[in-house]
């Protein structure tokens, strides 16, 4: 008996699809990098953040003083050589600190804690927050509220 011959198999063009076609799509969350508060005195405002925060800054054209706050620029900018009144920002910035106490006693020295309650609780003293996180409140001269939490006990 002869053996059939196979008919030949027919060899199709395999399209490589490019690598990055390949990944899967994963949306880009936009990273927030600067926040801006606005003063009525930038000499006065660069003053306090500098010595709230521990840290100099940097003076740019443009009315504005820059404080890097690991990987987020907070913006101090005085609105009023362009006319304008400067408003308070967001509701409270907060900030996530290693030595809360250390902050604190820098905040009561320049008369900044803050006068109000959360929860039932003095916004202006250091304590642990129902939440779990343990912070202090504070207002700065121009009524931007700042909220400082300790490092390891950020509520996320």
């Amino acid at each position: 008996m002869k053996a059939k011959k196979k008919a030949p198999v027919k060899k199709t063009p395999v399209k490589k699809t490019p690598a990055k076609a390949r990944a899967k799509k994963v949306p880009v969350v936009p990273k927030i990098f600067r926040v801006t508060l606005e003063v009525a005195d930038l000499e006065k405002a660069a003053a306090f953040y500098a010595e709230l925060l521990s840290t100099p800054g940097t003076r740019y054209p443009g009315a504005r003083h820059y404080f890097d706050c690991g990987g987020v620029v907070l913006s101090v900018l005085d609105p009023t050589s362009g006319g304008l009144i400067p408003t308070p920002g967001p509701k409270s910035l907060y900030f996530a600190v290693d030595d809360v106490e250390a902050v604190h006693a820098r905040a009561a020295k320049l008369g900044a804690l803050a006068p109000f309650q959360v929860h039932g609780q003095p916004a202006g003293k250091v304590i642990a927050r129902p939440w779990g996180e343990k912070s202090f409140y504070v207002t700065d001269p121009w009524g931007n509220e700042l909220c400082f939490v300790a490092e390891g006990t950020l509520f996320t």
